[in-house]
C-alpha cells in the first residue's frame, strides 16, 4: 500500500488520545475509533506512521497491532482474557524445578525464587514449588486472589499481559513486567533461563537463535506498550 498521508498526530480524543492523520482519526482494524488511554502511547502510535516512506510496511506497527488487540479483542470480553492467563498462573514455569542437587535445580533456585517470593509479598498469595513435571495444583485461594487482580486490569494492560505472560510461559514474569520498576530484560532472561541451558549443553543454532531474539524482541515491545498506556 503506498502512503496515504502527509502528516501523524496524537491529539486528544474525548478522555482519551487518537492518532489523526491529515485530521482523520485512525480506527482499528475491526473498524472501532482507536482511542488511546495516554498520550505517551499515542505519540509512539502516530510515530509508527511517521516513519513509514512511500510504502507502508503493516509489519512496522507492532504498538499498532498490540492497540488493535486491545480494543478488538480484549476490551468486547475481558473475562476470555483473564481465563486464559489463569491457566499460566495454574502451571506457571516458575514453579517447576529440577530436582534438589541438579546444576539447572540451583540456577532455577538462583534465578527463579527472588521472582516468586516477590510476587507472594506483592499480591498476599502463596505458590506450590514442584520438582519434576508431575502437575500439582495451585492453592484455590492463590488463584483466586489473582482472578481478582487481573479483573482489574483495563484491556491495555490485559493485551500487554497476554503477550508478555504467553512468551515467558509465566504469569508471575508476565506481571513483574507490568510493574513501573520492572527490568524486562532481566525478566527475559529468567523466562527463558531453560532454553539457555539447553544452549550451554548441546550448543546452539542459527534456527533457534533468530527465534530467540524475535521473542525477546516481542517482550520487550510488550513491556514498551505497557509502560507507555499506564
Amino acid at each position: 500500500m503506498k502512503r496515504f498521508y502527509k502528516e501523524a498526530l496524537a491529539l486528544a480524543e474525548g478522555s482519551g488520545w487518537q492518532v489523526k492523520l491529515d485530521g482523520r482519526g485512525v480506527k482499528t482494524v475491526g473498524g472501532r475509533p482507536q482511542v488511546l488511554p495516554s498520550r505517551a502511547l499515542a505519540e509512539a502510535l502516530a510515530a509508527e506512521w511517521a516513519a513509514q516512506e512511500e510504502t507502508i510496511v503493516p509489519a512496522s506497527f507492532v504498538l499498532r497491532d498490540m492497540a488493535d488487540y486491545a480494543l478488538d479483542v480484549v476490551a468486547p470480553d475481558p473475562v476470555a482474557t483473564v481465563a486464559g492467563l489463569i491457566r499460566y498462573a495454574e502451571t506457571d514455569t516458575l514453579c517447576y524445578r529440577a530436582d534438589p542437587g541438579e546444576a539447572l535445580h540451583a540456577r532455577q533456585l538462583e534465578r527463579w525464587e527472588p521472582l516468586l517470593q516477590a510476587a507472594e509479598a506483592r499480591y498476599g498469595v502463596r505458590f506450590e514449588r514442584v520438582s519434576g513435571i508431575i502437575h500439582r495444583p495451585q492453592p484455590g485461594e492463590t488463584l483466586a486472589h489473582l482472578r481478582d487482580l487481573l479483573n482489574g486490569l483495563d484491556p491495555f494492560a490485559l493485551a500487554a499481559l497476554n503477550t508478555l505472560t504467553s512468551l515467558a510461559a509465566s504469569l508471575v514474569i508476565g506481571l513483574a513486567a507490568l510493574e513501573p520498576d520492572a527490568d524486562a530484560g532481566a525478566l527475559w532472561i529468567a523466562a527463558e533461563l531453560e532454553e539457555e541451558w539447553q544452549a550451554e549443553l548441546w550448543g546452539r543454532d542459527a534456527e533457534a537463535e533468530d527465534r530467540r531474539t524475535r521473542r525477546a524482541a516481542a517482550f520487550a515491545t510488550a513491556a514498551r506498550f505497557a509502560a507507555l498506556a499506564r
